[in-house]
């Protein structure tokens, strides 16, 4: 089995080169002629080696003058290496136009699949293995090796020859017959490296694809063994089927991501966003994502672009003493590991029609593939479980700031939360025309913006004293500056987080509401757009519309009107409380609170796109926030006579199917105002009433804890046993059951440690024991005074003689009361903010 293996990895390898053999002594016949024939038409130098000095050279890969006729087409042509002894590239330089190149790839070996100036790419590249050393692909960046860094050619071990492939995508800039010469330019040099450049190949050999199924996971991994490697760029492949790739290096349960992205995007070699080193003890793991809907016959892995290809190749350096420049991994020796996979693995990257990538193997699609190239308009996620729940061993959740208003990510992921200190918005907040009337108490004297680490909760930055009086929306856009609003400043301002000089920009006029242009009545959020700049505003509890803004502030445009509370029309709000954008789909969706539901709109015509509304909502949605696939969103707490709880949910965005409702086991949501969901997986929930920030994570993260019970230290159910296996559907109820019944096995079924029954028994014995030596004192005393006893053991009255304890819930100095606890008063509470007046029954405002 071992040799079919063996034998099947070598192939695949080498799968192009099969068609193209030809005789080694007409190759070197070849090599003898000193100059190349280039047409006329062509601007490039018909010498192919151009010295640089006396250690370094120039070698200019061209094509020969090609005139392709058909679109997708590939043309290779190959050179060999000048001299025999050992070189190093160590600079690429592309030459070829977007408008007739689709991309290029430059492959080292030791023998050329053909012998010809040129030749169709389906014969091959190399007749024996080949290895990439440069990638340039419309859309993308070009390869670039760090300084210092070289691939070795020639010598005893290096590749002697270059084999150049080009793919000609849309041939229309050939109708007047022109020549074309794209290539590569390589820098090489005599001088050895320090730092030699490899390449691992992460390849699945065995992975089937079922017809019609919606999600198909290929995963690899492999120990690693050698010498520490440094990655810096990366490159994934598949063919038609394959949704994403991604690759990470696993240390000590870590994972950390390489590279993701997708396949279907011009695969060209993408630069790792952080270095990443591999040492002896890693693991280094990927997954492919693939679907099966719309083929009629299960797929395997093979080299035509009717079968499917797993691939993730790993450009590294070493040191030169070191360097291996060819590593494969072809099994998948941790299964088990990858429940613990990052959730971003599963979900696919959206792709515009325009950076589509053709994939051109030997020519056997079929026309069932030809519409698995067009990419869908709406955005297109695989139907994965995704659950989270909330991460028990988070500090964050004791912060209590004042009233937190809003929550968001920075840049470096770190979690940023907007909060009232002192201040809270009541009853007595407004008058009837919107005009704030604490203006005597000042601004919050106190930081109002709070930048938290999201692994330990350490408060690792602060800002915004003395600037806001009722603190509301925080956004980040992609530079890392604070969007914020105000609803008693009725204003909005962009915050430069590093800078003490005040407000960037600031819109509205203060303390003064309205509704043209130039006015805010009590704005609620803001959303920037990542490519343009543009500011969307809502607006808010007085004024139920959308404003645009250009990224200087100019006032752009506005849609939205008030909406009664029956059957609201598109594009009628009433509280547009929560923005949140789509930018690859050119959308913005707003939570529309108190009509229970969330709408979308087109960024550029404004027009409604759709509603998602579920009866799990109950009349409010508060916040939402979207990430690629998945959005996120929280509701209010029910009115008297409904039933829906208050909680959170993620939504699948393409079909708006709830697939996961959520909770805190720490204290309870009461009224959950900002959501943030992070692409890890981890989502961020702030409450303005309980004065709370929640961590919660995706359940596939969550990694391996142990509980202290009475003392003992008992491990517990590894997180992925807990997760529900059947798909989340739009029941909230049988979710809820679900998670009980799970939470159920979590108990009967600890992995190790000492038995539940027995943990129980001590546990019991001592309140037993005391409760016998209660009921003899009392005995006792009614038979030593001969009636009934004066006072009895009554535990409520015991710890609400405590210091510190309250019926009416937690103090803020102290540990929090019972989930179960509810205030008696259940008619006011004091700290809920108030809106604009409605008709009744009156909705809380936040």
């Amino acid at each position: 089995m071992a040799g079919v293996r063996s034998l099947l990895v070598l192939v695949l390898v080498l799968h192009s080169s099969c068609l193209g053999f030809r005789s080694p002594l007409s190759v070197f016949k070849r090599f003898k002629e000193t100059t190349r024939s280039f047409s006329n038409e062509c601007l490039g130098t018909t010498r192919p080696v151009i010295p640089i000095d006396a250690s370094d050279f120039a070698l200019d890969v061209r094509m020969p003058g090609v005139t392709p006729k058909q679109s997708d087409t590939y043309f290779c042509m190959s050179m060999r290496l000048p001299m025999d002894e050992e070189a190093f590239v160590i600079d690429f330089k592309p030459h070829a136009s977007m408008d007739t190149v689709h991309h290029m790839l430059l492959f080292g070996c030791n023998m050329p699949s053909s012998t010809g100036s040129y030749w169709y790419c389906d014969e091959g590249t190399c007749a024996d293995k080949a290895n990439i050393l440069y990638a340039w692909a419309r859309n993308a960046p070009p390869t670039r090796l760090p300084k210092g860094v070289g691939f070795r050619v020639g010598g005893e071990t290096g590749s002697k020859y270059f084999v150049l492939q080009v793919h000609y995508g849309d041939i229309s800039a050939f109708r007047d017959n022109h020549k074309d010469c794209s290539g590569v330019s390589l820098h090489l040099t005599r001088l050895p490296q320090p730092l030699i450049a490899g390449m691992y190949l992460m390849m699945s050999v065995d992975t089937v694809i079922p017809a019609g199924e919606k999600v198909v996971n290929s995963d690899i991994s492999c120990h690693y063994k050698k010498y520490p490697m440094h990655v810096f760029a990366y490159r994934v492949h598949t063919h038609h089927l394959g949704k994403v790739v991604s690759g990470y290096r696993v240390r000590n349960g870590q994972w950390t991501l390489i590279g993701r992205q997708s396949p279907q995007l011009p695969q060209a070699f993408y630069p790792v966003e952080h270095p990443v080193d591999v040492s002896f003890g890693d693991i280094l793991a990927a997954r492919c994502v693939f679907t099966g809907e719309g083929r009629t016959e299960a797929t395997r892995i093979g080299g035509t672009s009717s079968d499917e290809m797993c691939n993730l190749y790993i450009m590294y350096y070493m040191e030169a003493k070191h360097a291996v420049s060819f590593m494969t991994c072809t099994q998948n020796v941790a299964p088990d590991m990858f429940r613990t996979i990052p959730a971003e693995a599963n979900i696919p990257i959206p792709v515009k029609s325009d950076m589509v990538m053709m994939h051109g193997h030997h020519k056997e699609t079929e026309s069932k593939d030809k519409t698995l190239l067009q990419q869908p308009k709406r955005e297109e996620v695989l139907e994965q479980d995704f659950h989270v729940e909330e991460s028990l061993d988070w500090p964050g959740v004791y912060l209590l700031p004042g009233q937190v208003s809003g929550v968001a990510l920075d840049p470096k992921n770190n979690l940023v939360i907007f909060h009232r200190g002192d201040h809270v918005w009541d009853g007595n907040s407004f008058d009837s025309k919107f005009v704030y009337q604490q203006r005597g108490l000042g601004p919050i004297e106190e930081d109002t913006i709070l930048v938290i680490d999201p692994n330990n909760a350490a408060v690792v930055q602060s800002s915004g004293k003395n600037l806001f009086y009722l603190p509301h929306g925080l956004s980040v856009d992609t530079d890392g500056n604070y969007w914020v609003t105000d609803v008693a400043l009725h204003q909005v301002f962009k915050l430069d987080p590093n800078s003490k000089e005040g407000p960037l920009l600031i819109l509205g006029r203060s303390m003064q509401p309205g509704s043209d242009q130039n006015h805010f009545c009590q704005p609620t959020d803001v959303a920037v757009d990542p490519d343009t700049g543009t500011i969307f505003v809502s607006d808010g509890y007085c004024n139920s519309r959308i404003m645009q803004f250009s990224p200087s502030g100019n006032f752009i445009t506005q849609w939205g009107e008030a909406s009664s509370r029956r059957n609201p029309a598109p594009g009628q709000f009433s509280v547009p409380h929560s923005l949140a954008l789509v930018p690859h789909l050119g959308q913005l969706c707003v939570a529309d609170r108190e009509n229970g539901r969330i709408q979308c709109f087109k960024t550029d015509t404004k027009e409604f796109v759709r509603e998602i509304k579920h009866a799990s909502f109950g009349r409010n949605v508060f916040a939402i926030s979207y990430i690629p696939g998945l959005l996120f969103a929280v509701n209010g707490k029910p009115y008297f006579e409904d039933q829906e709880p208050v909680q959170g949910f993620v939504m699948n965005f393409s079909s708006g199917e709830i697939i996961d409702i959520f909770k805190p086991v720490r204290k309870h949501f009461d009224m959950p105002h900002d959501i943030a969901a992070s692409e890890d997986g981890s989502v961020y929930v702030g409450d303005a009433h309980t004065n709370t920030v929640w961590k919660f994570t995706s359940a596939e993260k969550m990694e391996h804890r142990s509980v202290k019970k009475a003392g003992i230290e008992v491990p517990e159910v590894k997180e992925s046993q807990t997760i529900v296996e059947s798909k989340m559907e739009n029941n909230p109820a049988s979710s809820e059951l679900q998670k009980m019944q799970e939470k159920q096995k979590l108990i009967r079924k600890p992995d190790s440690g000492m038995p539940v029954v027995l943990i129980t028994t001590l546990l019991v014995i001592p309140v037993v024991v005391l409760l016998a030596i209660a009921i003899f004192i009392r005995w006792k005393k009614s038979r030593a005074f001969g009636g009934k006893g004066s006072g009895g053991l009554n535990l409520g009255n015991f710890f609400a003689s405590r210091k510190g304890y309250s019926r009416k819930g937690f103090d803020r100095l102290s540990t929090e009361g019972s989930d179960q606890e509810k205030d008696e008063d259940d008619g006011s509470e004091s700290e809920e903010e108030y809106s604009a007046p409605l008709p009744a029954p009156t909705p809380a405002a936040s």
